[in-house]
């Protein structure tokens, strides 16, 4: 077995778990909870499900079906580059595994816009039921992304004499996210840490100019 192969395998699989994980995390809180409920696990960790049609952290960005678009093409191109970069057997198996957890975050979220909206009804009011295709709350590609995790670290308020929000709450980590949020969220932060210079490397080698020379190059060899 070749080194790209193994990787290859590898890094596959893993991007397999792990949209395994989150889409599990994400059916059993739809088919549990209601929109809005919330489960104490610790004074800083809760289980509160929410819905959004926005992007990691249930930031909003432009209208749905564009954002949905935006996903699947970045996400299409993740994988794309990552295969290509995977085949050069130059990039170490850390470095893809990497890569791979920030294409698995974008693909498990990618997977509820475009098909819970269909499969599932709505969860305001009543716990979501899983329906025969088209039956439910949306359609195809304005599914909503199902967040659960909410850290509120720090739970004060505003001091009195404080200029802006004074006596109003103050929540310190306040956002709702998912699974496969934090594994965008890892993954970039191991790039920037660890494989800055090998995202480089692999920018340059995947890039159309590069590309182009390696051609020309080879072109000469022959």
């Amino acid at each position: 077995m070749t080194r790209s192969t193994k990787t290859a395998l590898l890094t596959g699989g893993f991007v397999l778990l792990l949209l395994l994980i989150d889409q599990v995390m994400k059916i059993w809180v739809k088919t549990s909870m209601v929109e809005g409920e919330m489960h104490q696990i610790t004074s800083w960790f809760k289980i509160y499900f929410v819905e959004n049609e926005g992007m990691a952290y249930g930031i909003t960005f432009g209208s749905k079906l564009l954002l949905t678009l935006f996903r699947i093409i970045a996400m299409g191109a993740g994988v794309y580059y990552l295969v290509q970069l995977i085949r050069t057997g130059r990039f170490s198996l850390g470095f893809c595994l990497t890569l791979g957890l920030v294409i698995a975050g974008g693909l498990g979220n990618v997977i509820d816009c475009l098909f819970y909206g269909e499969i599932f009804t709505s969860s305001h009011g009543a716990v979501a039921q899983l329906v025969p295709w088209g039956e439910g709350y949306g359609s195809f590609l304005h599914g909503k992304v199902v967040d659960m995790l909410y850290f509120p670290l720090i739970e004060t308020t505003y001091p009195e004499w404080s200029p802006f929000y004074a006596g109003e709450p103050f929540i310190f980590f306040s956002p709702i996210f998912n699974f496969a949020d934090s594994c965008i969220s890892v993954g970039v932060a191991l790039l920037l840490l660890c494989y800055r210079h090998t995202f480089a490397q692999a920018l340059e080698l995947i890039s159309p100019g590069q590309k182009s020379d390696q051609d020309e190059a080879s072109e000469g060899d022959r």
